[in-house]
Formats: structure tokens, C-alpha cells, sequence
């Protein structure tokens, strides 16, 4: 990553983040500090995660999220070559079946 994102300011707002009890609380955090636009674009990349990992294709992927071959790509180069980020929470989610429907809204 060519930005350096190791700092006070983004440790304390992780510290904010990990201190959330539960769905309920995570939407007024998340609400009140991102826009519903920034919001629902960190969704989208989740959900493209997840179904780049289900092997699903760019069009597949595309037509159910709405996120452009751009976006998909960025995100499969994440998969492929970032920090194992996604495939972590991916991963744990898998082993709470109910945690993960309820993540996706299925």
C-alpha cells in the first residue's frame, strides 16, 4: 500500500470500531461517520469479496452487487495480493453460518 495508514488517528478510530457491541450499535457508529454513499461502497466490495470467493463472475458479480468491472478487479487484487484482510473475516464469518446470513441480509 503507497499510502502509510499506521497511525494514532486510525488506531484510535479501530479502537472505536472494536469497542461496538452489536449490529445495532455498528449502524449508529456507522451512520454518523460515513455517508450512506461510503457506507454502502464498503458493503459492496464486501459482497464482491465474498462472491469472487464463492467463484462467481465478473458479470454474475456485477449484475447482483451493481459495482463496475473496476471495482471487482480492485477487489480481486485485494484477494489475490493484499493482506489475507478479507479472507480473514471471510473465513470466520463461514464459521458462524447465522452470523453470516445475517451479515448479508439473506
Amino acid at each position: 500500500m503507497g499510502k502509510k495508514i499506521r497511525n494514532e488517528s486510525v488506531d484510535r478510530l479501530f479502537d472505536a470500531v472494536l469497542s461496538l457491541n452489536d449490529r445495532e450499535e455498528c449502524y449508529t457508529f456507522f451512520e454518523d461517520i460515513c455517508t450512506v454513499n461510503e457506507l454502502l461502497s464498503l458493503s459492496q466490495r464486501f459482497e464482491v469479496a465474498k462472491m469472487l470467493r464463492e467463484q462467481k463472475t465478473y458479470m454474475d458479480i456485477a449484475e447482483k452487487t451493481g459495482a463496475s468491472t473496476a471495482t471487482i478487479s480492485r477487489v480481486n487484487r485485494s484477494l489475490n495480493y493484499g493482506n489475507d484482510g478479507y479472507d480473514m473475516v471471510l473465513d470466520r464469518l463461514a464459521e458462524k453460518p447465522n452470523t453470516t446470513q445475517q451479515v448479508t441480509g439473506k
